[in-house]
Order: C-alpha cells, then sequence, then structure tokens
C-alpha cells in the first residue's frame, strides 16, 4: 500500500508539471497569434481540463490561476499595440460628425453604442473579427461593471473605446452629476481595460442637458455622426442596411449599436453592410485613426502656407 501511495505522489506532481508547461505554451501561442479570435483562445485554454481529469484540487487551483495569468497577459499584450490613444489637440473639446480628406481616402468608422451587452457584443467582435476590422465601442458605465469581460475583450482585440456616460440618460444634468456620468465611466474603463479614453458620445445625441458642456470643458472630443442606421427602432435587415447608406461619405462614422436592447437586426445586417462598404472602395479605420488622418492633412496644408 506504501509503495502505492509512494507512486501516486510524483504521478500526481508529473502530471500538474505536465499540465502547466501545456499551459505556458499556451500562453505563448496565444500571445504569438493575435489574430486568433478571444473564443477560440478560450476554447484552448480550457480544453486544459479535458487532459487532466484525474487532477488533485491543488492542482486545478494552480492550473486555473496560470489560465488567469495568461489571459490577463495576452490581453495586456494587446493593449500595447497602439490600444493608448490620445486625442489631437485640434480636437479637444470639439464636436465631429465626420472628416473631410482631401485626398479622396474612401475610409468609414464603424461605431457601436450601449454596450456591452451579453450575446451582441461578442456577435459583433466576431464579425469584425473575421473580417479584419476595428470599430469604436461607446460603452455605458453600468454595462462595464456588469460584463467586464466584454469590455476586455473589446480592448484585447484592437478595437477602440469610448464613454457613453454610467447611465444612457436623457434627462438635464446639472454639472455634478454629469461629472458623475463621465468621468465614473472613465475611470471605470481605466480600471477595466487600462484604456483612459478621450472620445465622448452623448445618449440619443442630446447636445444640451450638461453632458456635453461637462465633457467640452474637460477635453473630450465629442463623437456624433454622419451616417444612422437607426437600429434602435429594430427596422428590417433590408432597411437597416440602407438607412446605413442613405448619407454614408467618405470620412464618415456610422452609428449602429450592439447594447441597450435586442440587436439582432444589427448582427445580421452586419456583414452584408461590410461587404458593400468593401465594393464601394470603402476601408475601414477607427475613430481615433479617422481623427489622426484629419490632423496630418490639416498640418501638411498648415506647412505648405
Amino acid at each position: 500500500m506504501e509503495n502505492n501511495k509512494s507512486f501516486l505522489w510524483p504521478q500526481g506532481i508529473l502530471i500538474g508539471l505536465l499540465t502547466l508547461s501545456a499551459s505556458f505554451s499556451i500562453g505563448v501561442m496565444m500571445l504569438l497569434k493575435p489574430n486568433a479570435s478571444d473564443a477560440q483562445n478560450r476554447q484552448i485554454i480550457n480544453s486544459i481540463n479535458i487532459t487532466t481529469p484525474s487532477a488533485k484540487v491543488g492542482t486545478r487551483q494552480r492550473i486555473e490561476k496560470f489560465k488567469t495569468m495568461m489571459l490577463t497577459s495576452w490581453q495586456q499584450e494587446a493593449k500595447t499595440k497602439g490600444l493608448s490613444y490620445a486625442v489631437p489637440s485640434r480636437f479637444q473639446g470639439a464636436t465631429i460628425k465626420a472628416v473631410k480628406l482631401s485626398q479622396g481616402q474612401k475610409v468609414i468608422a464603424l461605431t457601436f453604442d450601449d454596450g456591452p451587452w451579453p450575446e451582441t457584443t461578442a456577435q459583433v467582435l466576431d464579425i469584425l473579427k473575421q473580417n479584419n476590422i476595428k470599430g469604436t465601442f461607446f460603452v455605458v458605465g453600468q454595462n462595464v461593471k456588469n460584463y467586464p469581460d466584454l469590455v476586455k475583450r473589446v480592448v484585447a482585440e484592437g478595437h477602440a473605446i469610448g464613454n457613453h456616460t454610467w447611465h444612457h440618460w436623457y434627462h438635464f444634468m446639472n454639472p455634478q452629476v454629469a461629472a458623475y456620468e463621465v468621468t465614473n465611466t472613465t475611470n471605470l474603463i481605466y480600471q477595466v481595460t487600462g484604456v483612459k479614453t478621450d472620445l465622448f458620445r452623448p445618449p440619443g445625441g442630446m447636445m444640451n442637458n450638461g453632458l456635453v458642456s461637462y465633457a467640452r470643458n474637460n477635453k473630450y472630443a465629442v463623437i456624433m455622426w454622419s451616417s444612422d442606421s437607426i437600429d434602435y427602432s429594430r427596422p428590417s435587415v433590408p432597411r437597416l442596411i440602407n438607412n446605413v447608406f442613405r448619407q454614408v461619405q467618405p470620412g464618415g462614422i456610422v452609428l449602429m449599436h450592439d447594447g441597450g436592447g435586442n440587436r439582432s437586426q444589427t448582427v445580421q445586417a452586419l456583414p452584408e453592410i461590410i461587404t458593400r462598404f468593401r465594393k464601394q472602395g470603402y476601408s475601414f479605420v477607427t475613430v481615433p485613426e479617422l481623427l489622426e488622418m484629419q490632423d496630418k492633412e490639416e498640418k501638411l496644408i498648415t506647412n505648405k502656407k
């Protein structure tokens, strides 16, 4: 009996070491393969449990801790790839609906409001990932609090992120309430993702209820839109697509929603929207990239003068 125990003990250690080794290898693969989807990476990591059904509780706890460490490392690696952005000074406190690029560059920024949201945000991210597109997500603070992993995924996959207030209220707010709505959301985004955003979008596009005034005074770029999908009214998929293209223009900003309600029509329409833009010769950029392009053009024009 003692011989059996002495044999099982080192065997358990061996299983644990092999498992940790496998976990480390997978973690390295994740860092070396940033194009893999978050869902794929999580599926790979979670498969470790299947290969070690007899691992003891202590070993399993160490495995879970190591998996968490690798996921965090992967998110941090993604964040170092240009995701900490600063709005050019000319746009601080300004309101932007679109930009005009004199060189005729056909670029468009897809933006998504009211998330993160169960199921829908992940579905939108999957579609963007499949099409190698980066978007801009304007998130609601209380949703960030409730679904932090979704916000981490948004940032880890290279998308830009903006502030869409804490409660998504429409009514008038005094400076103290406006400060709470905007600052708390920005602070939580930073705590969860490590990104401090200078982008702000007022709920409903309302400009005179105290929020935009606060945002401007605190040097946020107020990001509106030039093309509205009107998906919040849940139109049919064909109508939603037509809404997007009705006023589309190079340098434009498209408004869609990944949260705030049933967004199944948006998810269904998004692949066709992407296909149609590409057929028209458009490429996709984030809002910070759009502002940088405008900033560079204006600097060139100024230098020539």
